[in-house]
């Protein structure tokens, strides 16, 4: 006969001193020979933890009283702060948490031997409404009685029960209950799964992915939907390359890279582009600033993406060779330079996964080399770096780990690291990004 299998009682909560904060913004203490990572308390505090998870030598729990808190310690805004997963240091003082973002980052260095150099000054924008680029899970649940809209709860492949985000851009941030009730009258209510949110400084872009076909009826909502809410809807039936405006017919959105000059780079709600608008153009200012381009040098930008450091640096230089994976991605970037009537970029679909050094492109000279990689890094392109002859490299960090052992194979390539800085692109999350400059 089969064991009958049985739902476990929890441990009894227990009190603990935390000791600091991991990388991942949870508090570290120590119970019954264990560490024990706790959402949601500070260092210093004092906190009665209830274990969510027991494995065989770590715990995760969350602090389900404060008894003793911080001084940094804030009342988190968002009401659905602990069981919405976008977010982990809410209840942290912004400051601070620029100050964690940092520490984390010098400690994974020292901790690789790397020696920092010079810190820059973190680059700051809104810590609110800041993002404009999301995407919402959407799930009916008859139990709720609602179509619930938003992003998973923590720990949980389950949709929190969410009725606005506080950093979402406020134009898509507080409509969730205006969206949940306009898909709850669908008659595909069931079959809406997700929707892309893309906003530039005019308009928000929401792209419904549809599981079946929409009826006329639905369409009808949706275009109604768009009319009294001013935001631009776009359908979704697979991939991203089946998007496709619905309301209005026409739909452009752009964005500036630099607050001080007139470039714009136009996009796609599926297309990467920084969450943070704020942020972004500071660190594009920061970058060129920090490259030292004069006019005559020769540039490379390596995953340059749509541009957005491609275009900047083009109208201050000789020459930019953008680099990027995605075939469609840089066909657009091309499009870009065409259309702000730059003409000295080359753009190349290669993955730079798989590079081997035989490209053409790694057979030239550059003056300057800027990074731009995705979370897992530039491994595999960093060895032949150190024959193309460039004495200064800007490598945008959105991954510490990655980071510090690509700044290890810089290090041994040649380059020292001059400077670092983080960057606050994810207010009110741990996630941490950085620049880093190397020079010869």
């Amino acid at each position: 006969m089969a064991r009958r299998n049985r739902r476990r009682t929890p441990p009894p909560p227990f009190e603990a001193r935390i000791e600091k904060l991991s990388h991942e913004g949870r508090g570290i203490c120590h119970h019954n020979g264990k560490i024990v990572f706790v959402f949601g308390a500070l260092p210093g505090e004092k906190v009665s933890v209830r274990i969510d998870r027991n494995r065989k030598q770590l715990a995760e729990g969350h602090a389900a009283e404060v008894i003793e808190a911080s001084p940094l310690r804030i009342e988190p805004r968002c009401a659905h702060f602990g069981v919405c997963g976008g977010c982990s240091l809410q209840h942290l003082e912004s400051d601070a948490q620029i100050d964690f973002k940092q520490r984390a980052l010098a400690e994974m260095m020292a901790h690789a031997g790397i020696e920092a150099g010079r810190w820059m000054e973190p680059l700051r924008a809104e810590s609110w409404g800041y993002r404009r680029k999301a995407r919402l899970g959407v799930k009916h649940v008859p139990g709720k009685g609602r179509v619930l809209v938003g992003f998973r709860e923590r720990s949980s492949p389950f949709l929190a029960d969410m009725h606005g985000c506080p950093v979402l851009d406020p134009r898509v941030g507080e409509r969730l209950d205006e969206l949940s009730a306009l898909i709850g009258a669908m008659d595909a209510k069931d079959r809406i799964a997700q929707i892309e949110v893309a906003c530039d400084d005019t308009h928000c872009a929401l792209a419904f992915r549809h599981l079946d076909p929409l009826s006329e009826a639905d369409r009808q909502r949706l275009i109604d939907f768009a009319g009294h809410s001013g935001l631009w809807v776009q359908t979704q039936s697979a991939g991203p390359d089946s998007i496709r405006p619905l309301y209005p017919e026409e739909q452009t959105l752009s964005f500036r890279p630099l607050a001080d000059d007139d470039l714009e780079i136009d996009f796609g709600v599926s297309d990467f582009t920084q969450v943070n608008a704020g942020i972004n153009q500071k660190m594009v200012a920061q970058a060129l600033d920090r490259l030292q381009l004069e006019p005559e040098h020769r540039v490379l930008d390596l995953f340059c993406g749509l541009g957005n450091f491609t275009l900047p640096m083009a109208r201050r230089c000789a020459s930019v060779t953008g680099i990027e994976g995605d075939q469609p991605m840089v066909e657009r970037a091309r499009a870009n330079a065409r259309r702000q009537g730059i003409d000295n970029t080359e753009y190349r679909a290669v993955d730079l996964t798989r590079v081997d050094g035989s490209e053409p492109w790694l057979r030239g000279r550059y003056d300057r080399i800027l990074l731009d990689p995705p979370r897992s890094g530039a491994r595999e392109v960093i060895p032949h770096l150190h024959r193309l002859g460039a004495e200064r490299i800007v490598y945008v960090s959105c991954q510490p780990s990655s980071l510090v052992r690509d700044a290890q194979l810089l290090i041994e390539a040649g380059y020292r690291l001059e400077e670092l800085g983080v960057m606050d692109m994810f207010p009110q999350t741990a996630h941490v990004e950085s620049m880093a400059v190397f020079v010869r």
